[in-house]
Order: structure tokens, then sequence, then C-alpha cells
């Protein structure tokens, strides 16, 4: 997988591709990963990459020559162009699956006040990561390369992401280590029986208690099979005598 990110500040990007499990995938080959400055492709003779906003306005607005040129220098035939802004659709695991399978991938980082309008025609998708603004692009860009690289293939095992949050459309149970008391608080006897069947369905339980009380929402949208129906009803039961 290639991940070319077009930003004005790619010393931005020097931690996150030097840390733990980012490194390793870049040094064992699984992920080529660059972090390209689009002010080199600026043919203003003072190097500037944005301008006022017609028709007034506050801020400064990103202009399109640099953006578009760095855009087609480093786009291959089956790149996907995608821009990070606040306009963008919200990004969920389920998105992150889909690039994940993607040969090349650029990442455009916005600054200042966003970029030219007729930028976006050059790029094929817009994502966001939250409903807030930030101060430029590159924030975004390490939250969806992280994303998108620990689920290529080879970066990490299946079994290290199959049950983490969202992957079946629930919140992930809770975990416990050593020691199986602190604080007065104890590890729940049932993780330590051996019986793998009940832990099984505890965690299922405990997985949909913890969607049911913080993203509800999520459940709206999964369509449940019997046990998870039942179990669901068990929880709604459990909870309201509480």
């Amino acid at each position: 997988m290639k991940i070319t990110v077009l930003t004005l500040f790619p010393e931005f990007f020097d931690s996150f591709t030097n840390t733990s499990i980012i490194k390793r995938a870049i040094d064992n080959k699984h992920v080529d990963f660059s972090s390209v400055n689009f002010r080199d492709y600026t043919l203003d003779k003072h190097n500037n990459v944005d301008d006022t906003v017609c028709g007034g306005g506050a801020g400064m607005l990103l202009t399109c020559q640099p953006i578009v040129d760095a855009i087609k220098a480093n786009r291959q035939k089956d790149t996907k162009v995608i821009m990070m802004t606040p306009q963008g659709a919200p990004l969920n695991q389920q998105k992150v699956h889909e690039l994940a399978q993607s040969d090349d991938v650029i990442v455009l980082c916005g600054h200042y006040e966003g970029f030219d309008e007729r930028i976006r025609s050059y790029v094929d998708e817009e994502i966001s990561i939250g409903d807030y603004v930030l101060t430029g692009g590159e924030t975004a860009a390490v939250v969806l390369c992280d994303a998108m690289i620990r689920l290529h293939d080879g970066v990490i095992t299946t079994t290290s992401h199959e049950d983490d949050s969202y992957e079946n459309g629930l919140l992930e149970y809770p975990q416990y280590t050593r020691p199986i008391e602190f604080e007065g608080q104890k590890v729940p006897d049932i993780l330590l029986s051996g019986h793998h069947e009940n832990i099984r369905k505890w965690r299922l339980k405990e997985s949909i208690r913890k969607t049911y009380l913080r993203r509800p929402d999520l459940l709206d949208k999964k369509e449940l099979n019997k046990e998870e129906s039942k179990l669901l009803s068990e929880v709604i039961e459990e909870e309201k005598m509480k």
C-alpha cells in the first residue's frame, strides 16, 4: 500500500511514521508512506500557495495551481485522492476497511480557510473525522492513515482487530488483566472460569450492553441475529432494574 500525504507541513508526520506499529509496517515494506510539501509545486514567484477570498472574507484560501499540480505529479492510474475536510463524509470503520484495500492513496491536507472550490474536481472523496474544525488537515490525516495502515494485510493479525469496536456494529466488550482485584474492583468470575462458550456469551452481552448505554444509534443500524436480540432484551430489563 502506498500513501502520499500532500501537506504544507511534512515534518508533522515524522513522529507518526517513527513510532510503534506504523514504523514496523513501513520498515517491513507493508506500507510505502511519504509526506510531500505541495508548496514545492507552486509557480508563484513569492512561493505562495494561498490568496485572498474572492468576494471578501476573513483569512486566506489555498489556490488551485500548486495543489492540482501536486496531485497530478503523484497520482497514478488507480490512485484514490482523498481530501480531509470538515465538509466530508464522516469516517467510519466500514470506510476504513474499504480504503485499506487500496493500493495507492493520496491524502490532501488543507490549511488556512480551506480550499479553492475548484480543487474538489480533482479529488475522489472528501472525508471528515468529526463535526469540528481543526487548524489544518494534518491531524485528521494521521487519524485516517493510522486506521488504514493497521487494517492493511500483514500489519497486524486479523484476530487483533476483529473484536474491535465497530467491527461488528457494536462497541467492544470490557477487558481485564492482572491483578484479579485492584482497589476493590474484581475481574468478573466468568472470565476466570475457563468456560469458553460462557465467556463468549458474556462478552457478546456486555458488548451489547455498552453499545446500548453509550451508542444506541449503532443498535438502530445493526441487524441483530436471534442470540443478539435475546441478549439485548436481557440487557434492557437489567438496566431498568438498576
